[in-house]
């Protein structure tokens, strides 16, 4: 795939030389500079991008307003600790004024993965308790804290004891229930067996639940309607604190600012990533002042937490969302996008299921469309073909077969045309 580019096989000598092989795999490609939806290689070759590096870039890459409010920022003032900045504390009001109104405080973070731990130690210092209630296939951050509840065997394989108190429970995966159940018929009726799964793994130290509004790592798959709803009921007669983990599908990512706003969830807490900063390293939890409140001085903060960087570019992020209409670029796109891929499952048998809203979808392939068995390798070699003719893209999910297709929320019509036609191009030569 590489021999005709010369930069490409150079360094991706350095990286066999130097680097460890432990992140995620990706299609041999050297990133060089990227603009809006378009990607560039270190030897010029031209992609579309369906990543956004990781549901990261939601903006665009290297969206000019962004660059300059990095910029200017870092010229001025990079890192205060714990001492407020006026970037800090112009982003705290935003992000409380665009939240729900009962999340009235917000504290800022580097990544998903430290601000998913904060919230776990939040939940355990409110309540009391230390038992937390997570899903299959569910993916929380990689920290020894969030990977405890991790819902996927290889987060979790061989790494010895983990945080106790962590009780897995089923996620509605519809196309493959791990019940063997079909929605609707089913009732939800994984919703019922959480009272069993709790009754047997509880030692009756409740404190939380902890949700993703979709499973990405697990293959972007998307609980039915009223579930999440249904979800928040069930904790909340409980008593529990309902966590919901927007690290990936808040700001703008499924057409609206926050996920929680298609079923009006009403988080205890809300974790915040990744878009949030659109490539600049910020993470925020908010909650109600009651619950921070039982919190003292220093028992949470965090060395580049909130910094004055980060914090200069999560603004812009928001100033460019605003103004720009991302939020309805990502539904009426969406929506484009969501048919153009409905059209590719109508004429390629080895696409199983396509699932999504906004801008986020996940093709998932499979040797047989009646027996649903797993095509991992086809994936793979189709990930390769897309990348190959122009089209930046990757897979992941439990079985390894699901392609990911996030766009930043700025593609066009014309990109979306482009990119669907090259994966149509690699689907009928199989």
């Amino acid at each position: 795939m590489t021999t005709s580019r010369p930069k490409t096989q150079e360094l991706l000598e350095l990286s066999r030389t130097y680097e460890p092989e432990c992140m995620n795999w990706q299609a041999p490609v050297i990133w060089d500079h990227a603009s809006g939806a378009e990607i560039w290689d270190v030897d010029g070759k031209h992609y579309i991008d369906w990543t956004s590096g990781v549901l990261v870039a939601n903006v665009g890459h290297a969206h000019p307003v962004l660059a300059e409010a990095l910029a200017g920022q870092a010229a001025r003032l990079l890192n205060t600790f714990d001492f407020p900045t006026p970037e800090r504390l112009r982003l705290a009001e935003k992000i409380v004024r665009a939240a729900p109104p009962h999340l009235d405080k917000v504290i800022f973070l580097t990544t998903g993965s430290e601000a998913m731990d904060a919230a776990m130690r939040l939940a355990k210092r409110f309540t009391g308790k230390y038992e937390i209630v997570s899903f299959w296939g569910g993916f929380h951050g990689r920290t020894f804290g969030p990977m405890s509840l991790s819902g996927i065997p290889k987060i979790r394989r061989s790494y010895g004891p983990l945080v106790p108190g962590t009780i897995l429970a089923p996620y509605p995966y519809c196309y493959r229930c791990p019940l063997a159940m079909t929605h609707p018929e089913c009732d939800l009726f994984c919703l019922s067996f959480l009272d069993q799964t709790v009754a047997v793994q509880s030692s009756g130290s409740l404190a939380a639940v902890i949700v993703e509004p979709y499973q990405g790592t697990a293959g972007f798959v998307f609980p039915p309607p009223g579930w999440l709803k249904k979800l928040e009921a069930w904790a909340k007669s409980r008593g529990l604190l309902f966590i919901l983990d927007e690290v990936q599908s808040s700001f703008g990512r499924t057409g609206t600012m926050w996920a929680l706003e298609h079923e009006s969830l009403a988080p205890d807490i809300l974790v915040l990533g990744k878009g949030i900063g659109s490539g600049a390293p910020i993470a925020a939890l908010l909650t109600r002042a009651e619950v921070f409140a039982c919190l003292e001085r220093g028992e949470m903060s965090s060395t580049l937490g909130g910094n004055p960087l980060s914090c200069a570019g999560s603004l812009a992020v928001l100033e460019i969302i605003e103004k720009e209409g991302l939020l309805e670029k990502a539904v009426r796109n969406g929506a484009y996008l969501k048919g153009k891929l409905l059209n590719l499952m109508s004429k390629h048998p080895m696409v199983g299921d396509v699932r999504g809203m906004g801008l986020v979808y996940g093709i998932e392939f499979v040797l047989d469309r009646k027996t649903k068995e797993p095509a991992a390798d086809l994936a793979k070699a189709i990930v390769l073909q897309c990348v190959e003719r122009g089209l930046m893209c990757g897979k992941l999910g439990l079985h390894g077969n699901v392609m990911r297709v996030a766009p930043p929320l700025v593609i066009t019509p014309e990109q979306i045309d482009n990119s669907v036609a090259i994966l149509d191009g690699v689907l009928s030569e199989l």
